[in-house]
């Protein structure tokens, strides 16, 4: 059977809502225009509410990677001790970034699929035999589907030491989940387009507090592109220092009235809904979960665990030839071990029960045992309970 229409259900790039290509059509203006500049002020000001800061939201063209590293090259000196948590592969990338220009890096390891223990971090830092500048870590790991627990990791740190940075990568879950700085002791956070913001890729985002702007200033790191201090000059101007992405910027206008339509609220309640179908869906699949406890469950992405690598393959293959549906595989230590199905922007509870369904199906196919009906059920119990 043929199907017309694919699912993208990767966990980024991401589904794009028709009025936000509607939004990336329009006629192109001067970048260094009045035109531009209406459109930058709204953009600045629309992602506020969404990364939880009372500051214009810096806009970057370029990918998410880019302001991981921006946020390093803008917070550490040349000569300062910090902290990268890895727990996965994109805290992997914070590793690698930071060994690419510092020589004092402390990495503290999590097991791949478990969250940050917050008392035993604690006891890290206390155990650390120099002055800590930061501390880098991911809100959610992308390549493992755990949502760290962000706002206690924050309280730690600054009770440890007020003076120490706390920087985090949300890039596989801002627009998806409540965060606010000030509460949650971030002093910056980053994100990219691609991912629960729905966009296309080629944005990325900085928000920041007042004691991190300071630091933009202050920090000797050489940088040029990646230079913060820039962005925060051009936008009192509602402007950018270099040439932007003036469809996508228009794009992330788009989105805000979405979400307003929505409200923001709603669409974090949706994504936690539609996280808390999927969970109960594959178990009554027989899949194991990587992330066991439910709490430190993304909203935006799940990963579990088919039986042996012959089934991992046949699903993901099966799932693309025969439904056109696309979901992701594993990343580095995890490759040919896990898949994961994003579920984040544009995804409805509808949208999962497709997939759940197609599950349904393929491993009864494979596994000659009769799964028809029980994983949509345990999906629609969750929706309807809701309802």
């Amino acid at each position: 059977m043929y199907y017309y229409e694919p699912l993208l259900l990767t966990p980024g790039p991401t589904p794009v809502p028709d009025e936000i290509t509607h939004a990336l059509n329009l006629s192109m203006v001067g970048h260094r225009s009045s035109d531009f500049e209406a459109i930058a002020e709204e953009a600045f000001n629309h992602l506020k509410p969404i990364f939880g800061t009372k500051n214009k939201v810096m806009i970057l063209t370029s990918s998410g990677t880019s302001v991981l590293e921006a946020s390093m090259l803008n917070i550490v000196n040349p000569e300062d001790h910090f902290v990268v948590i890895v727990s996965g592969a994109f805290g992997n990338r914070f590793k690698q970034i930071a060994e690419t220009y510092y020589k004092n890096v402390h990495v503290y390891d999590v097991e791949w699929g478990k969250a940050v223990d917050i008392e035993a971090f604690e006891t890290y830092l206390h155990s650390l035999k120099h002055d800590i500048t930061a501390v880098f870590t991911q809100f959610c790991e992308t390549s493992t589907a755990v949502l760290h627990p962000i706002h206690k990791l924050g309280k730690v740190i600054k009770a440890f030491n007020q003076d120490i940075y706390f920087v985090v990568d949300g890039v596989s879950c801002i627009g998806a989940v409540d965060v606010d700085l000030e509460r949650d002791n971030i002093d910056v956070l980053v994100s990219g387009s691609q991912k629960a913001l729905m966009l296309p890729p080629g944005l990325s985002f900085v928000a920041y507090n007042h004691r991190a702007q300071e630091r933009f200033k202050a920090v000797k790191t050489p940088r040029f592109y990646l230079n913060l201090n820039k962005y925060f000059d051009s936008i009192e101007q509602n402007s950018t220092p270099f040439t932007p992405n003036v469809g996508l910027f228009r794009a992330v206008n788009a989105y805000a009235a979405l979400i307003k339509k929505e409200g923001f609220n709603n669409t974090i309640h949706r994504h936690y809904l539609i996280r808390d179908g999927l969970r109960e869906s594959l178990k009554a699949l027989d899949l194991n979960l990587l992330v066991t406890k439910d709490s430190y469950a993304s909203p935006t992405v799940t990963s579990f665990i088919p039986h042996d690598k012959d089934e991992l393959t046949y699903i993901k293959s099966t799932l693309k030839s025969r439904f056109n549906i696309t979901i992701a595989g594993g990343q580095g230590k995890l490759k040919g071990t896990i898949l994961r199905i994003g579920h984040m922007g544009k995804v409805s509870p509808f949208d999962i029960l497709s997939v759940v369904s197609a599950l349904e199906i393929i491993l009864t196919d494979y596994r000659k045992v009769n799964y028809i009906g029980k994983a949509t059920l345990k999906f629609t119990e969750v929706i309807q309970h809701d309802a």
